[in-house]
């Protein structure tokens, strides 16, 4: 961006940390337990922040801010509040700007959740992928129902505007009874959007995916089976399917 902005910005910030790795992931990403890391990469975001807003002329105000990752919650508090002082101080952000911020349950709670939404955030993206314990030991992300709804029901307690939650088809070990199961939990937790994504398994591109059994990933048959599954149970429950 160079010159006068007319229109509204939206900002997306990613932060690429995480303390385990999921094999099914393809995102940009450095499993790390070294906080110094992260701070280093505060330290350069920081500029960026600066050279970007520089480039920026007429004070448009910003509408839209993401945090992805990775899993942003990584970072303490102290970076968090950083990062978003940063952010604040050096673009103008509407007074109704959506702000939102992708979680991991496993590593979250109802205090985190709550200071999350004394630093803005309005919006929370709530990683499940699936709750049946068959999928999740092949994908190595162990993660209860119960310490996912922490997550959504602080979200709530805390005013935050609208909650998403974030599912995969196509994961190993995954059958169309298994993933109802999980739809039905999903349902219950009454999420304000679902974004249903399909998985691709492509090991020689993404490291992590050759600790995945390929003979344990659904046949295409049975994927784009759970796929209409997943398109009709929620769509009975409700759901607008907006496609992508």
């Amino acid at each position: 961006l160079i010159g006068p902005v007319r229109q509204p910005l939206s900002l997306y910030v990613h932060l690429p940390f995480c303390n385990t790795i999921c094999f099914y992931c393809a995102c940009n990403k450095v499993v790390t337990k070294d906080h110094g890391r992260s701070a280093k990469y505060i330290r350069y975001v920081g500029r960026e922040i600066g050279i970007v807003s520089g480039l920026v002329e007429g004070s448009p105000p910003v509408e839209q801010l993401h945090w992805g990752g990775g899993t942003p919650t990584f970072l303490a508090r102290e970076e968090m509040a950083e990062l978003m002082c940063m952010l604040r101080g050096a673009f103008r952000f509407d007074p109704g700007a959506e702000v939102s911020i992708e979680v991991d349950p496993r590593k979250v709670t109802a205090a985190d959740v709550a200071h999350l939404a004394g630093l803005g955030f309005n919006r929370i993206s709530v990683g499940i992928q699936d709750f049946d314990p068959a999928v999740q030991r092949a994908v190595n992300r162990i993660q209860s129902e119960e310490e996912t709804r922490v997550v959504i029901d602080s979200a709530r307690a805390n005013g935050f505007v609208s909650v998403n939650a974030d599912l995969i088809y196509g994961l190993p070990m995954q059958t169309l009874a298994g993933f109802s199961t999980t739809l039905d939990k999903v349902i219950a937790a009454s999420p304000d959007r679902i974004a249903l994504y399909s998985y691709a398994h492509v090991p020689h591109l993404f490291k992590p995916q050759r600790r995945i059994d390929t003979a344990a990933v659904p046949t295409p048959e049975t994927k784009l089976n759970i796929l209409a599954l997943a398109i009709d149970k929620l769509g009975a429950a409700g759901y607008v399917y907006i496609g992508m």
